[in-house]
């Protein structure tokens, strides 16, 4: 009787071997994964702003830093995802035109508060003032903690130009007169002014 088992086909060797099994699986998922991703780069809906975009001011582009240093993103999504009971609560969907300038974007699955893409315009700064410094004032069900700190927390000026010369090697069209102001139209604001105005201009691209 013939041993079947003296040659083992390629199939079986792959099936017995940890080692092979593991490096074709990784290399199956790279090439899926090149698949779905590199073509995004070469498409111009996922690499230019949408029309009316605008980098962020120096004070706006403050705010977009407390924002991430106090991890808002970790409660609030920027990603309104294209489904009909979506964008009947939130908006219009999210565009990737809309997130060239963000470094990094604020895209995500996570979300126990509200979706904030499309919140800027929609409250007045003092709603946000009072909404960020004692939340169960304005909505009494709220679990978001308060940030009374940040209208103690003066900007330093010195911050703002480093930041935007960084963004700009990344593609950033910060101009050398926008760098150089950056400083002065922050001076004398708290944070709690910059992440008002951050908050104020999401989403205010496709309106």
């Amino acid at each position: 009787m013939a041993n079947h088992n003296a040659h083992p086909s390629g199939h079986e060797k792959i099936e017995t071997s940890n080692f092979l099994m593991i490096v074709l699986i990784l290399v199956a998922v790279a090439i899926g994964g090149l698949v779905e991703i590199v073509p995004l780069f070469f498409q111009r809906s996922t690499t230019q702003p949408v029309e009316g975009l605008k980098p962020y001011t120096a004070l706006q582009l403050a705010g977009r830093d407390v924002y991430i240093r106090e991890g808002c993103y970790n409660c609030h999504s920027q990603m309104i995802r294209p489904f009909r009971a979506e964008t009947l609560r939130y908006g219009t969907f999210s565009k990737a035109g809309e997130f060239v300038y963000d470094h990094p974007f604020q895209w995500g699955s996570k979300r126990t508060g509200p979706d904030l893409q499309r919140v800027g315009g929609k409250y007045s700064d003092d709603w946000h003032r009072l909404h960020l410094t004692s939340p169960r004032s304005l909505v009494p069900e709220s679990n978001m903690p308060a940030y009374p700190w940040l209208e103690a927390s003066a900007l330093d000026p010195a911050d703002l130009a480093p930041k935007m010369k960084a963004l700009r090697i990344v593609g950033v069209p910060y101009s050398d007169d926008e760098v150089a102001k950056a400083g002065e139209e922050v001076k004398g604001r708290t944070e709690l002014d910059a992440v008002i105005a951050y908050l104020q201009v999401l989403g205010t691209a496709v309106k």
